[in-house]
This record gives C-alpha cells, structure tokens and sequence, in this order.
C-alpha cells in the first residue's frame, strides 16, 4: 500500500485557494488538490463563535511530503493561524495512491527548471 495522505486547510477566497493549490502541485509537495466551497466555518476565535464562508482544500500527499507540504502552506498562507490538518489514506485503487507517490517524488532532471 502506498502512504498517501490527506491534508486540509481553508482560504477565504476561491482565487487564494486556486493560486495555493497551483503552486502546491507546480512544486510538487501534492499530487492533487480539490478546490471545495464555500463551506460554512463556525469556530471559536478571541473568545467569540465566529462564522465565515471558506473554500476548502483537500491536499494529496505522501507520509514524507507532509512536513514540507506544512512548511510551505504556512509561508504561503494568508491566514495569521491557519488550519493545518494531515491524515494518512487507510486505503484506495492501488494505481491511484502510486499516482500520488510518483507525483509528489522529487522533481526529475528533465522537469528542472532552467
């Protein structure tokens, strides 16, 4: 079984959460990310139930390209705190979670930029 994993964070804007998702995959740190939203967050913010619309990012990855993938959310990410969740993928097609591996490995010579 390949160890593909999950991760998620939100953005307040469908164009924040395009671009993100965009440099994600171009840096390969995902395989793929799913642009969801908006979806309705309500949480608990300075001591105030706070609700907001957010668009969604579901963040394929390998158990390897979460640390990096974390990394480069967060210095990317508009967000003073924002939402970093990673889960590992218990199961799924076996071609599909060799995609995900093979997509996020480190980028090959011939696909290095000049």
């Amino acid at each position: 079984m390949a160890d593909c994993w999950i991760a998620l964070t939100t953005l307040s804007s469908r164009e924040q959460a395009e671009q993100l998702a965009e440099a994600l995959v171009a840096e390969r740190l995902a395989a793929c990310v799913n642009v969801l939203g908006p979806v309705a967050s309500i949480y608990r913010w300075e001591g105030k139930v706070a609700r907001d619309e957010e668009v969604l990012l579901l963040i394929k990855t390998t158990k390897t390209g979460v640390a990096p993938l974390q990394t480069r959310v967060l210095e990317l990410h508009p967000y003073d705190t924002p939402e970093f969740l990673a889960f590992e993928v218990g199961s799924g097609s076996a071609g599909y979670l060799d995609w995900v591996v093979d997509s996020v490995a480190s980028a090959r010579p011939d696909e290095a930029e000049p």
